[in-house]
């Protein structure tokens, strides 16, 4: 198994038993965080901050049904029923591998995400346009009932 996706299963296996210490040790002291979805929905950053408990019996889980390293990132996402609603997210985790430790964190709350490669600017193209997009790495699979915006995570 790759070197960065065994860091963020790690991750996702201490908080599922509750080791908040060894989770601490997983993440960098200067994580760089970014969210997309509804307010108040940021249930993976209240629990790696400690604002929200890590309780593995009750609460919000994350239990990540897909799990893959595409480029830079290690993507996992899943779908969870609570509270007489579905949800779906997905998180983005970039590892240094060399430290062992999670440096960037994107959490996608109801939100669907495409990985891809962006288009260089064109040559000579007038207005300066951008060439079409490169090819698709990744794309989440939305299990929810309804539909949901979506983002373009580049490469």
């Amino acid at each position: 198994m790759e070197q960065k996706k065994k860091v963020v299963l790690s991750l996702y296996e201490g908080l599922s038993s509750g080791e908040t210490e060894a989770v601490a040790l997983l993440l960098a002291s200067d994580l760089e965080w970014w969210f997309h979805g509804p307010p108040g929905q940021e249930h993976m950053m209240r629990v790696l901050t400690g604002v929200e408990e890590v309780r593995p019996w009750r609460g919000f889980r994350f239990r990540p049904r897909r799990v893959e390293e595409v480029g830079k990132w290690v993507l996992a996402e899943g779908w969870e029923r609570c509270d007489d609603d579905e949800a779906y997210w997905v998180h983005a985790w970039e590892v240094d591998e060399a430290a062992g430790v999670i440096t960037q964190f994107r959490e996608y709350f109801n939100t669907c995400v495409t990985v891809r490669e962006l288009g260089e600017p064109a040559v000579g193209c007038a207005g300066g346009g951008v060439s079409p997009p490169g090819p698709t790495f990744w794309k989440s699979r939305n299990r929810v009932r309804r539909p949901l915006p979506s983002l373009v995570l580049s490469m």
